[in-house]
Protein backbone atom coordinates (compact mmCIF):
# COMPACT_ATOMS: atom_id res chain seq x y z
CA UNK A 1 0.00 0.00 0.00
CA UNK A 2 1.47 3.33 -1.03
CA UNK A 3 1.88 6.05 1.56
CA UNK A 4 0.02 9.32 1.07
CA UNK A 5 2.31 12.32 0.83
CA UNK A 6 -0.30 15.09 0.79
CA UNK A 7 1.43 16.46 3.90
CA UNK A 8 5.17 15.76 3.58
CA UNK A 9 5.55 15.82 7.38
CA UNK A 10 3.42 12.66 7.60
CA UNK A 11 6.18 10.68 5.89
CA UNK A 12 8.86 11.49 8.45
CA UNK A 13 11.26 10.31 9.63
CA UNK A 14 12.84 8.91 6.48
CA UNK A 15 15.00 5.84 6.68
CA UNK A 16 18.71 6.55 6.11
CA UNK A 17 18.57 4.70 2.76
CA UNK A 18 15.60 6.74 1.52
CA UNK A 19 17.17 9.99 2.73
CA UNK A 20 20.40 9.28 0.85
CA UNK A 21 18.59 8.17 -2.32
CA UNK A 22 16.50 11.35 -2.42
CA UNK A 23 19.58 13.45 -1.71
CA UNK A 24 21.47 11.75 -4.55
CA UNK A 25 18.71 12.72 -6.97
CA UNK A 26 18.57 16.43 -6.04
CA UNK A 27 21.10 17.61 -8.60
CA UNK A 28 20.69 15.15 -11.46
CA UNK A 29 18.92 12.05 -12.75
CA UNK A 30 20.83 8.91 -11.80
CA UNK A 31 20.61 5.16 -12.38
CA UNK A 32 20.84 2.72 -9.48
CA UNK A 33 24.59 2.23 -9.64
CA UNK A 34 25.07 6.00 -9.92
CA UNK A 35 22.96 6.48 -6.78
CA UNK A 36 25.06 3.92 -4.90
CA UNK A 37 28.32 5.56 -5.97
CA UNK A 38 27.07 9.08 -5.16
CA UNK A 39 26.04 8.02 -1.65
CA UNK A 40 29.34 6.25 -1.10
CA UNK A 41 31.29 9.31 -2.29
CA UNK A 42 29.29 11.92 -0.33
CA UNK A 43 29.46 9.90 2.89
CA UNK A 44 33.15 9.09 2.43
CA UNK A 45 32.31 5.39 2.45
CA UNK A 46 30.37 5.52 5.72
CA UNK A 47 27.10 4.60 3.98
CA UNK A 48 27.12 1.79 1.45
CA UNK A 49 23.81 0.95 -0.20
CA UNK A 50 23.62 -2.68 -1.22
CA UNK A 51 21.67 -3.43 -4.42
CA UNK A 52 18.84 -5.18 -2.56
CA UNK A 53 18.35 -2.27 -0.17
CA UNK A 54 18.60 0.27 -2.98
CA UNK A 55 16.14 -1.35 -5.37
CA UNK A 56 13.62 -2.19 -2.65
CA UNK A 57 13.68 1.47 -1.57
CA UNK A 58 13.52 2.68 -5.19
CA UNK A 59 10.45 0.51 -5.78
CA UNK A 60 8.69 2.04 -2.74
CA UNK A 61 9.74 5.55 -3.76
CA UNK A 62 8.36 5.03 -7.28
CA UNK A 63 5.07 3.67 -5.91
CA UNK A 64 4.71 6.60 -3.52
CA UNK A 65 5.53 9.23 -6.15
CA UNK A 66 8.63 10.63 -4.45
CA UNK A 67 10.72 9.69 -7.47
CA UNK A 68 9.87 8.84 -11.05
CA UNK A 69 11.55 7.06 -13.89
CA UNK A 70 13.41 9.37 -16.23
CA UNK A 71 14.23 8.63 -19.86
CA UNK A 72 16.66 5.78 -20.40
CA UNK A 73 20.10 6.97 -21.40
CA UNK A 74 23.18 5.35 -22.77
CA UNK A 75 26.03 5.63 -20.29
CA UNK A 76 29.40 5.40 -22.04
CA UNK A 77 31.12 4.75 -18.70
CA UNK A 78 29.06 1.60 -18.20
CA UNK A 79 29.71 -0.24 -21.48
CA UNK A 80 26.93 1.59 -23.35
CA UNK A 81 24.28 -0.42 -21.52
CA UNK A 82 20.84 1.09 -21.20
CA UNK A 83 20.16 2.04 -17.61
CA UNK A 84 16.93 3.04 -15.92
CA UNK A 85 17.34 6.54 -14.58
CA UNK A 86 15.38 8.09 -11.72
CA UNK A 87 14.55 11.68 -10.82
CA UNK A 88 13.18 13.43 -7.78
CA UNK A 89 9.57 14.63 -8.07
CA UNK A 90 8.24 17.87 -6.61
CA UNK A 91 6.65 15.91 -3.78
CA UNK A 92 9.93 14.09 -3.22
CA UNK A 93 11.72 17.43 -2.93
CA UNK A 94 9.15 18.64 -0.37
CA UNK A 95 9.53 15.47 1.71
CA UNK A 96 13.33 15.76 1.58
CA UNK A 97 13.12 19.43 2.63
CA UNK A 98 10.92 18.52 5.59
CA UNK A 99 13.34 15.79 6.64
CA UNK A 100 16.28 18.20 6.50
CA UNK A 101 14.33 20.67 8.66
CA UNK A 102 13.49 17.88 11.12
CA UNK A 103 17.15 16.89 11.36
CA UNK A 104 18.18 20.52 11.78
CA UNK A 105 15.74 20.87 14.71
CA UNK A 106 17.16 17.71 16.28
CA UNK A 107 20.71 19.06 16.00
CA UNK A 108 19.56 22.33 17.58
CA UNK A 109 17.99 20.43 20.49
CA UNK A 110 21.18 18.40 20.99
CA UNK A 111 23.23 21.61 21.05
CA UNK A 112 20.94 23.19 23.65
CA UNK A 113 21.71 20.17 25.85
CA UNK A 114 25.43 20.60 25.14
CA UNK A 115 25.60 17.19 23.51
CA UNK A 116 27.24 18.50 20.37
CA UNK A 117 29.96 21.06 19.86
CA UNK A 118 31.93 22.44 16.93
CA UNK A 119 34.71 20.15 15.80
CA UNK A 120 37.35 19.91 13.12
CA UNK A 121 36.42 21.81 9.95
CA UNK A 122 33.03 22.72 11.37
CA UNK A 123 31.91 19.09 11.62
CA UNK A 124 29.87 18.17 14.64
CA UNK A 125 31.60 15.95 17.16
CA UNK A 126 30.88 14.95 20.73
CA UNK A 127 32.32 17.03 23.57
Amino acid sequence: MATSYKDPKNSLPLTPAVFHILLALVDEDRHGYGIMKDVEFRTEGRVLLKPGTLYQAVKRLLESGLIEAADEKIDADLNDERRRYYRLTGVGQKVLNEEVLRLKRMIHLARTKHVLGAGINGLLVGK
